[in-house]
């Protein structure tokens, strides 16, 4: 059960997160949401496609794995990818939200039943605050990770938007042969129609561009290389 509180030096002076990729929920997925603004680098280590959330929403995510709860990019307590996706990037904390003179402010909320969180000196945890109160270079970038996922979803609903409108999303399915371990069948996911993309006009070429959606589809297009680099960690571990 999540227990969020609004972060605060006072309170939290003595808290510390414990860099262990291996406790974080999100990380025992077999994907997480991605977005359009780190698709440039994620598309280097993970499968870019997308899921339906919610009431039928198309969301872009990562892939991790093959099948449900298996992260074929953690082993242990460590990532084996330079990149990690902002969702991971952002550890224990996310985004509170509060409404003063009819403004938005936004502030950062931790969880405090998160088994990162701690509140002594553990191995390998880093301190959220400095011993005057000041904040530490480690949730000084976590606020960033946040700042930048905020922003990003109004930029990812637009991205979604105009790939229905030009009838771009498509389902896939893969079936993987695991040499002799069985055979895995990848579904329930969506991709780029190619065939659908190499029809358009350029007036819509020229729209998808202007707006920025056309290089994170080239993106997604070539982030499915990587779907070899998750058949051949299956193998090994295999």
């Amino acid at each position: 059960m999540a227990n969020h509180v609004l972060l605060n030096n006072v309170e939290h002076k003595n808290l510390r997160v414990i860099q262990d990729f291996s406790l974080s929920p999100d990380a025992k997925q077999m994907c997480v949401a991605a977005f359009p603004v780190e698709a440039r680098h994620a598309q280097a280590h993970y499968p870019l496609v997308f899921a339906k959330v919610g009431e039928g929403n198309f969301q872009m995510v990562a892939l991790f794995g093959l099948e449900q709860g298996e992260n074929l990019f953690l082993d242990d307590d460590k990532w084996h990818a330079s990149y990690r996706p902002l969702v991971i990037e952002k550890g224990p904390f996310l985004i509170g939200r509060s409404n003063t003179d009819d403004q938005e402010r936004l502030s950062i909320h931790v969880d405090m039943d998160d088994p990162r969180v701690v509140n002594e000196t553990h191995d390998n945890s880093v301190d959220v605050f400095l011993p005057h109160g000041g904040n530490s270079e480690y949730i000084d970038n976590v606020a960033n990770v946040l700042s930048t996922l905020h922003e990003s979803q109004a930029s990812h609903e637009q991205f979604i938007a105009a790939l229905e409108a030009n009838n771009l999303i498509e389902s896939f399915v893969v079936d993987i042969d695991l040499d002799g371990n069985g055979t895995n069948r990848l579904s329930g996911f969506y991709t780029i129609n190619e065939d659908v993309l190499k029809s358009l006009d350029k007036d819509a070429l020229g729209d998808l561009h202007e707006k920025g959606h056309l290089n994170t589809i080239y993106m997604m297009l070539a982030s499915m290389s990587q779907l070899s680099t998750l058949v051949t960690r299956k193998k090994e571990r295999a």
